[in-house]
């Protein structure tokens, strides 16, 4: 699953790819917000953690990839 968060005065999104749940992964971005630290894991195995203070916005959920082509 593609998580995205926007961190507050960064001019870059973080985009994390987690086996995560939809579900878990809601759940740790509240009590981040609420208490202090989001920590989630990549595909990897890399640990990425953001000051929950700190974040703007989250996106959840897989992007569709690879379509290509034109509207008529």
């Amino acid at each position: 699953m593609e998580v995205k968060i926007g961190i507050q005065h960064a001019s870059r999104e973080l985009v994390v790819e987690t086996a995560e749940d939809l579900d878990t992964v809601e759940k740790k971005v509240a009590e981040a917000v609420a208490e202090g630290v989001l920590t989630l894991t990549d595909t990897k195995g890399r640990r990425i953690v953001v000051p929950g203070d700190r974040i703007a916005y989250v996106e959840i959920g897989g992007g569709v990839a690879g379509q290509v082509g034109f509207r008529s």
